[in-house]
């Protein structure tokens, strides 16, 4: 049996900034991880000649070494961004509403005002007041939400409380008349995996901010590059990790963290556990029934899994700008019916709405020289996969992925003709490497009602603490700080111990 101070179940994006934060503070850290490289979501994998991306596609909060966003700052403390190298996307993204409108938006806020009104003249007011509260209300939210102002209050903070619990297609059409105008501004919904009629404006709002102010990045090497970084800066401290070893038990004695028992059979003693395996996992897999609280019971049960993904990761034999991908990041729609495509998400019929990345766009090293690499996004929720007899599960899969390649070649007309090398993952392959219900990536479905404003963070078992999306929301930047906010309670706890 071994002693340690802190215990980290999970190598994903917030068990790895918990482990590093806590190792460069001194404390002995055990780092668990089942899978046999670290990062969960930040990895990549081989087919051929390529190394695909599996997830990342905007790096948010970094922004530049003048002026840098809470990311950045992250990393950097971590002594992180000595070891990888960014790559700034000049925009923010191309959407395309077939047989409607083709627009690309610059990561400028005079640039995409002045787009934007160049292509709705009838708003051009509209435009400016609605970016204008982007920017204040996000500014607001910070000081109330993230920096935790104890003297919060209407006077104070205006627009925060006034728009904090909007929905986001309120304040589209509180601004906006154009259906088409509020279709463009809303495109990163997908991000949150909810439509505008279920978003909250403030997570919409916070997304262009964080987007258009700090910029959107990629990681040369991908994110499997971030993930190593942080490995090497956590063992470089200190920190001990065992990959191919999951958690089987946390041990919980009167209501306080004893210890952890593995895979393996190890009983591991420690002060302290960081679970980044999710909230029900946690609870209900890792954590004798009778120890965990009833009310915790209660929370969990008024909760939904949220969406995991269709991708499809294809290598071309061709330079981007032979199949006409001219941007990085590359919305496609055959609808501006947000609604209906959510919707599709929990059926097995053809969706609305694609993602494309194409990372040679911005970084052109990213892939072997002649070729690029494009990963092919739709939301979806596993359960109708659940539903597919095993022999049907196949042929399930590649159809929906056909699907979805009409759906670029609408855009990209010869996409087909250059594939060298693709891979196709429907949500059961998320389940499968993931490890998390339903295999998401964000978590629960990110509804207001079960934001921290509601609900609190933290757990009533003495010792316990979460990282990841199922606490912080899905996406790299609130998972990485996630970490770093669960080190920063442990560490408190240590100083006054």
């Amino acid at each position: 049996m071994t002693d340690y101070d802190v215990t980290i179940i999970g190598a994903g994006n917030g068990g790895l900034t918990a482990a590093a934060t806590l190792a460069k503070a001194g404390l002995k850290v055990l780092l668990l991880e089942r899978h046999n490289v670290p990062g969960g979501c930040a990895t990549s994998f081989r087919r051929g000649r390529f190394e695909f991306e599996v997830a990342l596609h905007q790096l948010s909060g970094m922004g530049t070494e003048e002026k840098p966003g809470p990311l950045r700052v992250l990393l950097q403390d971590l002594g992180v961004t000595k070891k990888i190298e960014f790559v700034e996307m000049e925009h923010l993204y191309r959407v395309t509403f077939l047989n409607m409108l083709d627009i690309t938006l610059k990561a400028d806020r005079s640039e995409v005002v002045k787009e934007l009104q160049h292509r709705f003249p009838s708003e051009r007011a509209a435009i400016v007041k609605f970016f204008d509260l982007v920017y204040a209300f996000s500014i607001q939210r910070i000081g109330v939400v993230h920096m935790g102002d104890p003297e919060a209050s209407k006077e104070k903070y205006p627009l925060y409380f006034k728009y904090a619990l909007k929905s986001s297609q309120e304040v589209l059409d509180e601004f906006f008349d154009d259906p088409l105008l509020k279709a463009i501004v809303a495109t990163y919904w997908g991000y949150m995996g909810l439509p505008p009629r279920l978003l909250s404006f403030s997570n919409l709002a916070l997304l262009l901010f964080a987007y258009i102010e700090f910029k959107p990045f990629h990681i040369k090497g991908g994110s499997q590059a971030l993930s190593n970084a942080l490995v090497d800066t956590f063992l470089e401290n200190g920190g001990e990790v065992r990959f191919n070893c999951g958690a089987k038990k946390i041990v919980v004695k009167d209501g306080k963290v004893q210890g952890v028992i593995t895979e393996d059979g190890d009983e591991i003693r420690t002060h302290w556990v960081v679970s980044n395996a999710g909230l029900l996992t946690t609870y209900i897999d890792l954590i004798d029934g009778e120890h965990v609280p009833e009310e915790q019971l209660k929370i969990l049960a008024g909760r939904t899994i949220g969406t995991s993904f269709f991708t499809i990761f294809a290598g071309l034999d061709c330079e981007p700008s032979e199949v006409g991908i001219t941007e990085t990041t590359n919305f496609v729609c055959s609808s501006i019916d947000f609604d209906r495509a959510f919707s599709l998400a929990k059926t097995l019929e053809t969706p609305q709405t694609v993602l494309l990345t194409c990372y040679d766009v911005s970084d052109p090293d990213f892939s072997p020289p002649g070729t690029c690499q494009t990963a092919i996004v739709t939301l979806q929720y596993a359960q109708p996969w659940l539903h597919i007899p095993p022999s049907q599960y196949a042929d399930m899969k590649y159809r929906y992925a056909e699907g979805m390649l009409d759906l670029v070649e609408s855009l990209f007309p010869d996409f087909r003709n250059h594939i060298e090398e693709i891979e196709v993952a429907s949500p059961l392959t998320h389940m499968r490497f993931l490890g998390h219900l339903g295999g998401t990536a964000y978590g629960f479905d990110q509804y207001e009602k079960d934001s921290r404003l509601f609900i609190a963070p933290g757990s009533s078992i003495k010792g316990l603490y979460f990282a990841g999306a199922w606490v912080a929301g899905g996406g790299f930047q609130p998972t990485l700080a996630s970490g770093k906010s669960a080190a920063r309670q442990i560490l408190k706890e240590f100083g006054s111990g």
